[in-house]
């Protein structure tokens, strides 16, 4: 607005001729000479009070349309050059002119409005005093200049989260809707931006959604302008958080992802980082996840994860774990090219949120497929898992643990870990601060220890190793489990004792008889009532609820699992059933039952309780 100034005293300058004095009213008059003043001093002036305001006032009151535009050109420069914190004396006179029919007047009115609007409190004050209402018409008008001036200043209202309820119930989701498809660039800008200030809650992305805005914001993705781009993106990101949106934009945009799979690729940075965002949000459902692998947007988020710009970085790894929940996308992730680029992530010691997601898409990747587990722990996941777990924070650590949970499930690989030395990390972490840290370590010893696909003793020895250390060892460890208050870590610590002794390791089994620790807790449970969460024998449940209850589970005889399992034990170091892998008459495996079966039983109920969307 530089030719403000000269317009406003053009304009008073030509009040002082003979033709326009007599119709200007002594007040008026006085007003024109006093702000002519005034506006030559401006930079000393202050115009928010006093003897200026009254001047504008008093001018902006006027019913001569030529003195209004004179006194809307000049708030609309004062506030271009200063914005400060205002009261009603101001915003009156701003908002009588803004309900002015004169384009002209109307036009810079609104442009001094959303000047005012990017302070806090006049946001809240000029909603107060109803300057919606004649901002909504004049986002009705047929002049581009009214149109976007009017939008500007909603946009910078809607900033504040007191305003958007207030915004959405006015009717100005509509006429927004309808301008964001403007022909104007300026208009498409501002009212693109004030839809995805509306998109911050759920209530009003409801609204959003009603007025139509879907179809609109989808087809500005292609559109040439990267501000726009911007908007409309974060805004479906937004849309995106609830179920049901995603419900509609999947039965009414076919064509949303492989837009947003091409915006990954654009020149901008928050264009593309905000579309790989979007894309996440949209992964939290099955359909997407396959659409976005068929829309060919792994590769672009290869492109993202190994970025310098954190966050791209953080972006692509949210998105990408999000898409590994699908089991059939696990191969084709893999094949991609991406555990590597996962794997050092794991060290990405500058943001603990990429570290999570990385490890996350790691265990999902591991869910379903032995031959993606020899994989992942070929590209070196395991050992880096090793060298970094006991550092780093302890939502990392969770995953971590988790991840070497669902690998210690492979037959082919257990043997592998143990010789890597993983208890040797795992044993010190079932000690931690975190009861899923605890359990997740103690689920992957529990899993290492059990004895599928194990055809010598010898396989045992790592367990023998770490039977006193590190931190006093599974000997130890075993003990906190047995004597906790928490069922499901009586459980593990009950069910892994049956697994060491089974093993047919003379030394382990020793090293278990002859525990002071041990014995005396395993007698403990194995003749009181234990209550026991609903899970087969021998299967350590999930840790994630420690709040829930356990339930007595009646089997057989009428026992509890965790009793059950004390008795077992109990039968076997004094030699009461010789046979290692048989289970008394009334367990949940009956007798002449396979291990496999047993341990069928294990993969599929760990396999919940490390279930792959569990930390989506």
């Amino acid at each position: 607005m530089g030719n403000v100034a000269s317009c406003c005293e053009s304009c008073f300058n030509s009040r002082r001729s003979q033709s326009y004095e007599p119709l200007l009213l002594e007040n008026e008059r006085e007003a024109v000479a006093d702000l002519l003043q005034y506006l030559e001093n401006r930079t000393t002036t202050n115009f928010f009070t006093g003897s200026p305001l009254s001047a504008l006032t008093t001018l902006s009151f006027s019913d001569n349309v030529d003195l209004q535009r004179s006194a809307a050109l000049a708030f609309a420069e004062i506030t271009e050059k200063e914005v400060r914190p205002v009261g009603r004396d101001t915003l009156d006179p701003i908002l009588f002119l803004l309900s002015s029919h004169d384009t002209e007047v109307q036009r810079a009115a609104s442009a001094a409005l959303g000047n005012l609007a990017v302070n806090t409190d006049n946001k809240l004050l000029i909603v107060k005093l109803g300057g919606l209402e004649p901002l909504i018409r004049q986002m009705l008008s047929p002049n581009v200049e009214v149109q976007c001036n009017a939008v500007g200043c909603v946009t910078n209202l809607a900033t504040h989260d007191d305003n958007k309820t207030k915004i959405a119930k006015s009717g100005a989701l509509v006429p927004l809707t309808r301008l964001a498809r403007s022909k104007d660039m300026r208009v498409q800008r501002n009212a693109t931006g004030a839809l995805l200030n509306m998109t911050h809650s759920d209530e009003n992305r409801q609204q959003l959604v009603n007025a139509g805005a879907i179809p609109v914001l989808v087809s500005l993705l292609n559109s040439p302008d990267t501000d726009v781009q911007y908007y409309c993106t974060t805004a479906l990101s937004n849309i995106a958080v609830d179920g049901a949106n995603r419900k509609k934009l999947a039965q009414s945009e076919p064509k949303l992802v492989t837009s947003l799979v091409m915006l990954m690729d654009s020149s901008s940075l928050k264009v593309q980082c905000q579309a790989a965002l979007a894309l996440r949000n949209l992964a939290s459902d099955e359909k997407y996840q396959l659409e976005i692998v068929k829309a060919d947007g792994l590769l672009s988020l290869l492109r993202l994860l190994q970025s310098t710009y954190l966050p791209l970085i953080l972006s692509s790894a949210a998105c990408v774990r999000n898409v590994s929940i699908h089991p059939q996308n696990e191969s084709p992730i893999i094949e991609s090219g991406f555990l590597q680029p996962l794997i050092n992530l794991l060290s990405f010691k500058e943001n603990e949120e990429v570290q999570c997601h990385a490890i996350s898409t790691l265990r999902n990747l591991a869910a379903s497929s032995e031959k993606n587990k020899t994989a992942i722990v070929k590209a070196g996941a395991v050992q880096s898992i090793k060298e970094l777990v006991l550092e780093v924070p302890m939502n990392v650590q969770s995953e971590m643990t988790a991840c070497v949970a669902v690998l210690a499930l492979s037959d082919e690989l257990k043997g592998q870990l143990l010789e890597m030395g993983v208890c040797e990390v795992l044993i010190p972490l079932t000690n931690s601060a975190s009861s899923e840290v605890q359990g997740n370590s103690a689920a992957a010893l529990g899993n290492l220890s059990s004895k599928d696909g194990r055809n010598s003793p010898d396989d045992y020895s790592a367990f023998n190793d770490v039977w006193d250390k590190p931190d006093g060892g599974m000997h130890r460890y075993l003990y906190r489990f047995l004597t906790s208050s928490d069922a499901t870590f009586q459980h593990i610590a009950v069910w892994t004792i049956v697994q060491l002794l089974e093993s047919g390791d003379p030394t382990l089994q020793n090293s278990i008889r002859n525990s002071a620790l041990l014995i005396p807790n395993i007698r403990n449970l194995a003749s009181s009532r234990t209550s026991s969460h609903a899970s087969s024998v021998g299967t350590p449940t999930s840790h994630r609820s420690h709040s829930q209850s356990y339930q007595d589970t009646e089997t057989g005889e009428g026992l509890g699992e965790i009793q059950q399992l004390g008795r077992r034990i109990i039968e076997i170091i004094e030699g009461e059933d010789p046979v290692p892998g048989s289970l008394p008459a009334g367990s949940l495996m009956q007798p002449g039952s396979s291990v496999d079966s047993d341990h069928e039983e294990l993969r599929r109920s760990v396999r919940e309780a490390f279930a792959p969307g569990s930390h989506r």
